[in-house]
């Protein structure tokens, strides 16, 4: 099988960009995987990729010139870069950087790669690797984005130790990671997302994110700090795991993940009456931090401000959305709530878990700038077991929590 496929990469060229970072070392490695694949490299080198690694080492591995720079006469006039762009069957851009993706996400063209990437007419397959912050910054979040948008397919990264002492996702795929890849692109697959194990796939996952905004008049209401982020990254992390997400929101301002279906509400009765029309499903997962309580009277007309008194405010409480769906005729599989305390935090989330009937509790200090933040500190709370989590991004805790979920229903 092995020498079948080698025989079907054997006229297969890559044009491989090797960016600066120290991940480029595995570059060496990676042409080296190929060269067994029988898949053949030519490759360009970055000025910071030199910092690296050498032209003589590329060179050496991949027994073909390397290119260095736009503006080399005799290089120009060997290999000119419109030929080199198009001269490969894909381009691999490996380790990718922040500055190297940013450059054609935005059409800039000032060195030999970022020019390449922008005239050439070939698919590009892009292997990030950079430090945890970089990765999850809003500008690299668009610029990703914007790539995949064109076309870009992308490898990793991964979750891991970094060279900086870091830990999370920005890890460098490993070569032979980026050399299946790097196959399934040259065989014409779109999609490698797609390729990845779906271990949630035929699961419904119902989640609700967000806060609940209860009007007091036309235009005040109770609320809380609530971003949403959490629930949407969780919604994100089990749709890659191939489930199908309902996401009941509240308001907020994010944008919903791809491939989700999405329900608005304002209201914790609105919020329970879309649970409940979306059921029924395999897993809940009850993120949204509702507002406890809404005005018994709301005001049809704004409440004037007239300085004589405060007008009273006579609450009463909001629907029990986790209860209610933990004791559902269309009960879900698995129920699973959260449960944001400031003191406390293990013993509020068992007596919770207990009076709430669900299944397990994840629970959070949010005593700092988590409701808002993009970091959280989860404890998974279950009837017996509990599972501190340290400090980790929301994306990051959102994929733990789905990976646990996927484990829990291949042991059914």
């Amino acid at each position: 099988m092995a020498d079948k496929v080698k025989d079907e990469m054997s006229d297969k060229r890559i044009l491989l960009i090797i960016g600066g970072g120290i991940a480029a070392y595995k570059s060496l490695l990676l042409i080296r995987v190929l060269a067994k694949r029988g898949i053949q490299t030519r490759a360009i080198l970055t000025r910071a990729g030199t910092e690296f690694v050498t032209p003589l080492s590329v060179g050496a591995l991949s027994g073909d010139k390397v290119y260095t720079d736009l503006f080399s006469l005799s290089d120009e006039a060997e290999m000119g870069h419109i030929e080199l762009s198009r001269s490969a069957d894909l381009v691999v851009v490996v380790p990718a950087t922040a500055d190297l993706m940013a450059k054609a996400a935005n059409g800039l063209a000032n060195d030999l790669a970022s020019t390449t990437l922008l005239a050439t007419d070939k698919r590009v397959l892009y292997a990030p690797a950079m430090n945890v912050r970089m990765w999850e910054n809003a500008a690299t979040v668009r610029n990703v984005e914007t790539l995949r948008a064109d076309g870009a397919l992308f490898v990793g990264p991964e979750e891991g130790d970094m060279a900086c002492g870091e830990f999370g996702y920005g890890r460098m795929a490993e070569p032979e990671t980026i050399a299946d890849a790097i196959e399934s692109a040259l065989a014409g697959v779109t999609d490698l997302d797609a390729m990845k194990p779906k271990s949630l796939a035929g699961k419904h996952v119902l989640i609700t994110a967000g806060p609940t905004r209860e009007p007091i008049d036309p235009v005040r209401y109770l609320s809380n700090h609530s971003s949403g982020k959490q629930g949407y990254a969780l919604a994100l992390a089990c749709a890659d795991l191939g489930a199908k997400v309902s996401l009941v929101s509240g308001p907020v301002d994010l944008t919903p993940p791809h491939g989700v279906e999405i329900i608005n509400v304002e209201t914790a009765q609105d919020m329970l009456k879309a649970c409940e029309s979306a059921l029924p499903c395999d897993v809940f997962i009850s993120v949204a931090a509702v507002a406890d309580w809404r005005p018994r009277n709301t005001g049809i007309q704004k409440i004037k401000k007239d300085g004589k008194a405060v007008p009273p405010l006579e609450l009463e409480e909001t629907p029990d959305i986790l209860k209610t769906l933990s004791s559902h005729k269309n009960r879900p599989t698995l129920v699973i709530g959260f449960a944001a305390e400031t003191n406390d935090i293990i013993p509020h989330a068992q007596a919770k878990l207990a009076k709430k009937g669900c299944d397990w509790i994840v629970a959070n200090d949010v005593s700092g700038d988590v409701m808002g933040g993009d970091e959280n500190t989860m404890i998974l709370v279950q009837t017996d077991n509990v599972d501190p989590w340290p400090k980790l991004s929301k994306r990051e805790a959102a994929e733990r929590l789905a990976a646990k979920i996927a484990a829990h229903f291949s042991k059914l």
